[in-house]
């Protein structure tokens, strides 16, 4: 549904694109850890999602699925709100799917807002308070009263983000549901609030608290912007890890779409992950994943569930994995514009990792010497652990977040570049 919560930014990167992508084979996985395969898509804008809670026992396979095309999109940059895990739709749903779609639950901590107070906290969706537009529709900025939620005038009371989705949103009204239902009965420090919800005119609004710094992938990626300090990238790296190791221990989910487009920063630089659009029911009944339809994004989701369908609760830490390299190097996971070698990241990157005089090449010029070189080999050797093959052997979320508060304690010598380097 797209990340929108912060101010905008201009366009300094190309839009994101859908890829047809070849039928799995088994032996690719096997034999090449960033394979990314599935059965062949064509090209469209609009976007998929998925995040059904009904779950069989023995690997867990949706029926409504099991026919899908693969989704998978490159990663968006085309600013800090566009939709990155769009892709293509499967045939459109029946009429009668979002009459008879599950009511949304009761959530007294949710207002409802009527279409009225939302165009007058917005200025009637006035185009100078947009912030940017997604997957479901575009995103504008209002204010209103802090207590209350009234709306209010510019500039006067508290600032919000309101999602309106658009007349061709794909699942616009399943989208909409989901994201209440889930994050309306959710609280926690590092999910970012929904503060509110409208269902009018056949129209599906969602209003979030307005994150003032924007996304991780806007500081890390954004021509002219400052590159963030070593403290504040473990600090976002953190708040990030807490937010989904609460989501794995105790809502039991799978967030499926973890990237630094999704990692929304406060004043304080307070990390909240966005966007619950692909959230997955985690295994139950001692099963070790679910099967479900390939949806994400290219170069974070982890290579077997786009070779097989496997979702697994530490899918999500490759992903991590990946953006925690994204950190330390101040490079994008996919980028095309790079020698074909070094088109994806973790292929080119990661047999860097281990070697500290390798490592120092590769670390963002923009932290300059201002890191614990300690650190970065530790943070290195965590990236490598997150990326593992095989699902089983990656640490858990908790481990992560454990190894990172280790990491953030490191008070050593900062890096010496040798003379005439």
């Amino acid at each position: 549904m797209g990340n929108c919560y912060g101010s905008p930014v201009t366009n300094n990167h190309s839009p994101s694109s859908t890829t047809k992508l070849p039928t799995p084979v088994a032996s690719r996985y096997e034999n090449k850890k960033n394979g990314f395969v599935g059965k062949s898509v064509t090209r469209t804008t609009k976007v998929a999602r998925n995040i059904s809670g009904k779950r069989n026992t023995g690997g867990t396979t949706e029926r409504s699925e099991r026919k899908a095309q693969v989704i998978l999109s490159k990663s968006s940059s085309r600013n800090n709100y566009t939709e990155a895990a769009g892709g293509v739709a499967p045939p459109p749903p029946p009429p009668d799917t979002a009459a008879t779609a599950a009511p949304i639950e009761s959530i007294p901590r949710l207002k409802e807002f009527t279409l009225a107070e939302l165009k007058k906290c917005t200025q009637n969706f006035r185009p100078d308070t947009i912030l940017g537009e997604g997957g479901f529709g575009r995103v504008f900025k209002g204010w209103v009263d802090a207590s209350t939620y009234a709306p209010s005038r510019g500039g006067v009371g508290l600032a919000v983000a309101v999602k309106k989705s658009s007349s061709d949103s794909y699942q616009g009204h399943q989208e909409w549901q989901a994201e209440v239902n889930f994050l309306g009965k959710c609280r926690h420090p590092n999910l970012v609030r929904l503060l509110g919800h409208c269902c009018e005119e056949n129209q599906f609004l969602l209003v979030y608290e307005y994150m003032q710094k924007g996304s991780l992938e806007n500081h890390l990626f954004r021509k002219g912007q400052e590159p963030l300090p070593w403290e504040i990238r473990l600090k976002i790296a953190i708040g990030a890890a807490r937010g989904l190791a609460y989501l794995h221990n105790s809502e039991k989910v799978i967030y499926r779409d973890f990237k630094a487009s999704n990692i929304l920063l406060d004043p304080a630089y307070n990390a909240k992950l966005s966007d619950f659009g692909l959230v997955k029911m985690g295994p139950m009944n001692g099963n070790s994943h679910v099967t479900t339809r390939i949806i994400g994004t290219y170069g974070y989701a982890a290579p077997e569930y786009v070779a097989t369908g496997h979702l697994y609760v530490k899918s999500d830490v490759y992903g991590f994995g990946v953006v925690l390299l994204e950190m330390l190097t101040g490079l994008r996971a996919l980028d095309s514009n790079r020698p074909s070698r070094e088109h994806s990241l973790v292929d080119w990157v990661s047999p860097l990792l281990h070697k500290k005089k390798e490592l120092k090449k590769i670390m963002d010029p923009g932290l300059g010497d201002e890191y614990s070189l300690k650190g970065a080999c530790q943070a290195a050797e965590l990236i490598l652990k997150c990326l593992e093959p095989d699902p089983k052997i990656r640490p858990s979320m908790q481990e992560v977040l454990m190894v990172l508060e280790k990491i953030n304690d490191i008070k050593d010598q900062k890096p010496k570049n040798k003379k005439g380097q």
